[in-house]
């Protein structure tokens, strides 16, 4: 597993040419932070140039998936803009590494997913959920834009009236209703998520792999070029909103316990 060793929030475990990333922040339920967002960045290249991984599978450790950005980066970057530039750079790195990966990519989607978390799973090509979990894209709720993927990736897959409602209001839904509306592939009992997830793994690692790859890559082109039209615009907009009133009173109402009381600044 020399590829991966430099790797600190990030574990990799292969079961024959299945390959298992697991962003590893369990503690923290898996909240982006600098470190991690740094290895986002680079752990599609790895895996797309990984010999040995025929099928991809990214999930979380511990109890969630993953909870989108951790609040302290949140607070640095307000207080560090100077950094945005190579946080933007990130940004564009992780969703293009994704759509660029060219084996299948498989979300075992084993607790909750919001904001980016929720981006990371969305653009994997099937997302199997734990009925437990819950996904949404709360961006606004803390004051932010949805520039880093939820934006896009939701009205591809709902539509834009169902897009629209969850992105304006930050609201999550359950699993169950993430797969009655298409956007989660399928949902199953905890108890069967891995049976679900290594079985489909499995039976892709045994198909034509030429063949699905390329399709893969077929279907994934005019979502590309949907994200080289506009993510930039979609970064652009998130910077302005890091830098208002009010994400920084989201950011001082989470750290305080207490509900944040926005003037639209």
């Amino acid at each position: 597993m020399s590829r991966y060793d430099s790797y600190q929030t990030i574990k990799a475990e292969r079961r024959g040419r299945i390959l298992t990333i697991s962003l590893n922040r369990p503690d923290e339920l898996n909240a982006v932070n600098a470190q991690l967002h740094r290895e986002l960045s680079r752990i599609f290249v790895d895996v797309r140039n990984d010999p040995d991984a025929d099928i991809v599978v990214l999930t979380g450790e511990g109890r969630a998936f993953c909870a989108g950005g951790d609040i302290d980066w949140m607070q640095s970057t307000i207080d560090r803009p100077e950094e945005f530039e190579a946080t933007g750079r990130e940004a564009k790195d992780i969703v293009f590494s994704q759509l660029d990966l060219d084996k299948p990519l498989i979300c075992r989607l084993n607790g909750h997913a919001t904001g980016l978390g929720a981006s990371l799973a969305l653009l994997c090509d099937v997302i199997v959920a734990s009925d437990k979990a819950k996904i949404g894209d709360p961006h606004v709720s803390v004051g932010l834009v949805a520039g880093d993927g939820g934006a896009f990736i939701w009205p591809q897959l709902v539509g834009y009236a169902k897009a629209k409602h969850y992105l304006l209001t930050g609201d999550l839904m359950s699993a169950a209703e993430a797969e009655r509306i298409g956007l989660v592939t399928k949902v199953v009992a905890p108890e069967n998520l891995d049976a679900e997830v290594y079985g489909l793994a499995e039976r892709l690692a045994g198909g034509a792999l030429k063949a699905i790859n390329w399709t893969k890559i077929t279907t994934n082109l005019p979502l590309k070029a949907l994200f080289h039209a506009h993510f930039d615009a979609g970064l652009a907009y998130e910077t302005m909103s890091n830098l208002t009133a009010d994400h920084q009173e989201a950011v001082n109402a989470f750290r305080e316990k207490r509900k944040p009381v926005f003037t639209g600044r």
